[in-house]
């Protein structure tokens, strides 16, 4: 099993506050793997056996619901955590997790949390302040779902897909991962037809640039007056 290097993760969220031999103490119980795009990290429903932090690419959290639709959860962007079920009290997982480009995990066995914790009390503390910030974001979203008409809502989900994997161009943001307009249906709870629309009309206004999972917004403060006018009351 390869070594991590501590100084590649000491300064994220997750690590915050750990000495060089803390870190080297908790990451001698990871391991790493890679996943190529399109693989599944762990499966809803599986046994939650791991969690994980991802060094490189980006990871797709889906969850399916009873009836068999697909709801996209979030976006995992380096340096995130996810599959963290053991935190919340979880023994499996809530939700898929997919690679959408060839991404690397490093992954603990969740029966080293127990142990973890105990000996690291700040993770238990990190890991539960990401917990909340999740759970705070999905809160949001469900009152995007019950306040905001579908524009609005697209508008959101783009600036925060930038927001957190966003590349600067000389002329706007791109979002730096490969991201379907059936990947933002399911993000806003509409249709792949609706999304299509909503974007081609933002084509033609110059707002945005579409392609095959691929999208740079070329006018973002534009994007961001959509967002705000439901926020406002403007529907």
């Amino acid at each position: 099993m390869a070594k991590v290097d501590p100084s590649l993760v000491a300064h994220l969220p997750l690590f915050a506050g750990f000495t060089n031999d803390e870190l080297e103490e908790i990451l001698r119980e990871a391991h790493s793997s890679r996943h190529p795009k399109n693989s599944a990290v762990f499966a809803q429903g599986e046994d939650a056996h791991s969690f994980f932090l991802l060094l490189h690419g980006h990871v797709r959290a889906a969850k399916t619901t009873p009836t068999g639709e697909q709801i996209v959860v979030r976006y995992v962007a380096p340096g995130e955590t996810f599959g963290l079920a053991m935190a919340i009290g979880l023994t499996q997982y809530p939700a898929t997790a997919t690679a959408v480009d060839d991404s690397v995990v490093l992954a603990w066995p969740t029966g080293a949390w127990p142990r973890l914790v105990e000996r690291f009390p700040p993770l238990a503390t990190n890991t539960l302040q990401t917990v909340g910030t999740r759970l705070q974001e999905s809160h949001t979203r469900v009152l995007e779902m019950s306040t905001q008409q579908v524009e609005q809502r697209v508008a959101h989900a783009l600036l925060r897909l930038a927001k957190q994997s966003g590349k600067k161009l000389d002329h706007g943001i791109e979002i730096d991962f490969p991201i379907s307009r059936q990947d933002i249906a399911q993000m806003t709870g509409t249709t792949l037809h609706t999304v299509s629309r909503i974007l081609s009309g933002w084509e033609s206004q110059g707002l945005v640039e579409s392609g095959r999972q691929r999208i740079i917004l070329r006018e973002p403060h534009k994007i961001v007056v959509l967002a705000e006018q439901s926020a406002n009351g403007e529907r």
